[in-house]
């Protein structure tokens, strides 16, 4: 085995481990969504999951793919069906070292987690055939399009945003996208008062909550650290760090944030403020110093939870803070490259140019403001037709019969705590334990 075959094996063995992890983050979004909702509905929230993971595979594979990274024109691939490879179809992916089978399966669980973020936003009152059509045409025509402007050789590209991993490509799509969908559905019944004044509908599970973060934290090493896509200059190690320092900067801030603003230092917020801190530095990791890392989470964990509040007391029902976790984080991290993109880490990474802070000027802010707005407009406005005709169709939401009843039920014909919410499951128990007892 030569020098080149030894590098590609051991580039395509490191992908390979960053996609497990990448995909093993729809085990924290499962727990962490379903926690951070009702018992009723929990079954539903996490089942979803698979279902949205299933959907972006298969149209990722068939159409999402060709769009984000085939040669085409600035705005749109247009080569590359079904992972059909030609001469120069998938040029925009040549600088990694490893098999297009791995190229795919990678950006598949980058499309996955966008989705799921999605999701967030239509937590317990969507039915569930919402979920098939909106997953696909997100994942064919929404979340490309973005993907293929800033990564694929598209227009956001040549102009040299500083996305690394994703702040805009992925986690600020899903947070518009799920922004629509909770404007479109309305207020969960029972979260707003005839006053306006919110109502507190606490999750199920601060303990999921809890182990969800967790495994999000671990799976966006992968993330992050897998975007390099190779270990020659073990450049995915210092992406590692600063991924760590924001998110560690993150929970600090935002549990401090609570305690100051409501007086408690809320667990479910201090879940958030990492998550929040690991989507703004997804942006930066490749371009920042770790003094600046901690800066971005920092800013990021505090600022989420107070836009959190804001939100809901402007009567925006977001059950899982999808908006302001992945939206409002991936703004402040994208935006955060034109003030603290080191001019060394620009000279590695090869994209755009210097923050404002090391004397780059304005060019790279405004540059990556430009990325910010173009993808929030784009992905507002096609979620919206999407969404909008649904709702004028087939319907986005349950009856109300089966909201108050929970999605577990109405959805999918059982609880997923059917010994605490089924009544006829109880008495099938309990007649069952009198008659053995009677024996």
């Amino acid at each position: 085995m030569d020098l080149k075959e030894l590098s590609m094996g051991l580039d395509s063995l490191w992908v390979m481990v960053a996609t497990i992890l990448v995909i093993g983050m729809q085990v924290g979004f499962a727990l962490l969504e379903a926690g951070s909702t009702r018992m009723k509905n929990s079954a539903h929230v996490a089942g979803k999951q698979i279902l949205s993971f299933a959907i972006a595979s298969i149209a990722f594979w068939a159409v999402g793919f060709a769009v984000t990274f085939g040669k085409g024109n600035p705005f749109i691939g247009t080569e590359g069906w079904f992972l059909k490879e030609g001469k120069d179809t998938f040029a925009s992916l040549d600088w990694a070292n490893v098999p297009l089978s791995l190229k795919f399966l990678f950006q598949l669980a980058f499309v996955g987690v966008s989705l799921a973020i999605a999701w967030g936003g239509f937590a317990e009152r969507a039915k569930l055939s919402v979920y098939f059509i909106f997953g696909i045409i997100f994942t064919i025509a929404i979340y490309p399009v973005i993907g293929h402007w800033v990564w694929g050789g598209g227009w956001l590209g040549s102009m040299g945003m500083q996305d690394f991993a994703g702040s805009t490509v992925v986690h600020l799509q899903g947070a518009i996208a799920a922004l629509i969908a909770t404007i479109l559905l309305g207020p969960r019944i029972g979260k707003f008062n005839k006053d306006k004044t919110p109502n507190m509908i606490p999750g199920h599970n601060q303990v999921y909550t809890v182990i969800g973060g967790l495994v999000l934290w671990i799976g966006w090493f992968g993330f992050n650290a897998g975007s390099t896509m190779g270990t020659a200059d073990g450049f995915f190690g210092y992406v590692a760090l600063t991924t760590n320092l924001a998110a560690a900067a993150g929970a600090v801030a935002a549990i401090l944030t609570a305690k100051i603003l409501v007086g408690k230092a809320d667990i479910p917020a201090m879940v958030n403020g990492v998550l929040a801190a690991l989507v703004a530095i997804t942006a930066a990791c490749a371009f920042v110093e770790p003094w600046a890392a901690v800066v971005i989470g920092a800013a990021a964990g505090s600022f989420t939870f107070w836009t959190s509040v804001y939100f809901e007391k402007k009567g925006i029902d977001d059950p899982v803070c999808a908006f302001s976790v992945h939206g409002i984080a991936g703004i402040i991290g994208t935006i955060s490259t034109g003030f603290f993109a080191s001019p060394r880490l620009v000279e590695i990474t090869g994209i755009g140019k210097a923050g404002l802070l090391y004397g780059g000027g304005f060019e790279q802010l405004i540059v990556q403001t430009v990325g910010v707005i173009g993808a929030a407009v784009y992905v507002a406005i096609v979620s919206f037709i999407v969404l909008f005709v649904l709702k004028k169709t087939i319907g986005l939401r349950v009856t109300a019969e089966q909201e108050i009843s929970g999605l577990d039920i109405s959805e999918h014909g059982s609880y997923g705590y059917p010994e605490q919410l089924d009544p006829a499951y109880m008495n099938a128990v309990n007649l069952k334990t009198t008659n053995a007892s009677s024996h």
